[in-house]
């Protein structure tokens, strides 16, 4: 498509994050005023957001940089129903303590890439239990549910998807959708909310939105959604060894989120650049044209600026000194993340393939097994040969930790308690 008259959606389209939008003309005339107030939803099902969630808080700094309004919409009623997308079987209920507890977690990510305030363009943060949990049931039915075709429901992938696969699907969960569409509408009423943003597995549900705008008498409604996340090799991306890559530094250190960039495949090195920092794209170019081993550069500079957005530019710098150290130095850095063990256990003697699992290097016993096999488990730079080893404090190196590495890149110090 050619250039928009929009800042925001020529920036989202140079940058990759356009997947579909139901009226790009509408949208870009919006956008180009400034009156493109937009939000994105996250529920609150974990402490922390994921990579996932980072790429749509991506989306809503470029629309605030480009004069829009950006709208943070915590679900703390939707949290309660449970989106089906993508799951084949009903998420774990929440009890309204966890989401709680889970939403004020959540909160202080935002501030890293958003701007809030009372200004014509500042951020703002809603919850949506602020309406969902005072809706009356009969009157929901007759005002909103009136205007959903169960047909067309059943059609939506969250729904289609379960139902194929004969995995029972909740009532509750069939009235997520509902939830979301919702949502919108009372944005737009509440606020003048004209866009809402998603992955492209949201896509069913916030067009369903849109049509109830229509419906319900709003201003005219947008949906706009970004590609699913996938690495060159066709990985789903976000998710590590040790799980899924959050976004708090307590549950996903800024070391671990360094090297996790660190370690991106040549080939998705430019796309990065342009989705997770705010590197002009001038610069992105001269990265992404680097070849052979200079790509390692570039992978440093993505990992450093990656890190720098979300954590800041000293927990950044910090991260690459930790890995420069640790790596091209052959040194042990204080800084590499840690995880304490009771003293007793190590007076007592450690099994080695424990300590691995305990660290979060390995997910099981029988995974450490197969990696001594082959050579990938290293004890303070020692590999390890036999799978009976037990750990002691005459292990311990001189600043008293053991020093576990799982390959080149990953190493996590024990740390007796």
């Amino acid at each position: 498509m050619s250039a928009f008259k929009s800042d925001f959606l020529n920036t989202l389209q140079e940058r990759g994050f356009i997947h579909q939008c139901s009226d790009f003309e509408g949208l870009d005339t919006l956008a180009a005023k400034g009156e493109a107030t937009a939000y994105v939803g996250y529920d609150c099902t974990a402490p922390s957001l994921h990579i996932g969630n980072y790429l749509t808080m991506m989306m809503l700094h470029w629309l605030q940089q480009s004069g829009n309004k950006p709208i943070t919409l915590m679900g703390g009623g939707t949290t309660m129903v449970g989106d089906p997308s993508g799951k084949d079987e009903t998420r774990a209920m929440r009890t309204v303590a966890e989401i709680e507890a889970n939403k004020a977690s959540i909160r202080g990510v935002f501030a890293k890439v958003l701007r809030y305030g009372d200004g014509k363009s500042d951020a703002v943060m809603l919850d949506n239990a602020e309406w969902l949990t005072k809706l009356n049931w009969i009157e929901m039915l007759r005002d909103v549910g009136k205007h959903f075709s169960v047909n067309r429901m059943l059609t939506m992938d969250s729904v289609r998807l379960r139902l194929e696969r004969e995995q029972e699907m909740s009532f509750i969960e069939f009235n997520y959708m509902v939830c979301q569409a919702y949502d919108f509408v009372e944005l737009a009423k509440r606020t003048g909310c004209k866009l809402q943003m998603g992955g492209s597995d949201q896509w069913g549900n916030i067009i369903m939105g849109v049509d109830l705008g229509r419906r319900m008498g709003t201003h005219q409604l947008f949906a706009l959604t970004t590609p699913l996340l996938t690495t060159a090799s066709g990985a789903k991306m976000g998710k590590t060894a040790q799980g899924a890559v959050w976004l708090n530094a307590d549950q996903f250190s800024p070391y671990d989120f360094w090297q996790y960039w660190r370690n991106t495949e040549d080939a998705d090195v430019g796309k990065f650049l342009k989705l997770f920092t705010t590197m002009p794209m001038s610069e992105i170019r001269k990265l992404e044209a680097l070849g052979g081993s200079e790509i390692n550069e570039a992978k440093k500079v993505l990992a450093t600026e990656a890190t720098a957005l979300l954590h800041g530019r000293d927990a950044a710098n910090e991260a690459a000194e930790t890995a420069r150290r640790t790596f091209e130095e052959g040194t042990l850095a204080e800084s590499l993340p840690s995880v304490e063990i009771p003293r007793g256990e190590l007076d007592a003697g450690l099994g080695v393939l424990n300590a691995f699992v305990k660290a979060g290097l390995v997910a099981s016993n029988g995974e450490a097994r197969r990696q001594i096999k082959g050579g990938g488990l290293r004890v303070n730079d020692e590999p390890v040969t036999d799978e009976k080893m037990t750990l002691s404090p005459a292990n311990l190196t001189p600043e008293g930790v053991i020093k576990l590495s799982f390959g080149k890149k990953k190493h996590v110090l024990l740390k007796p308690a």
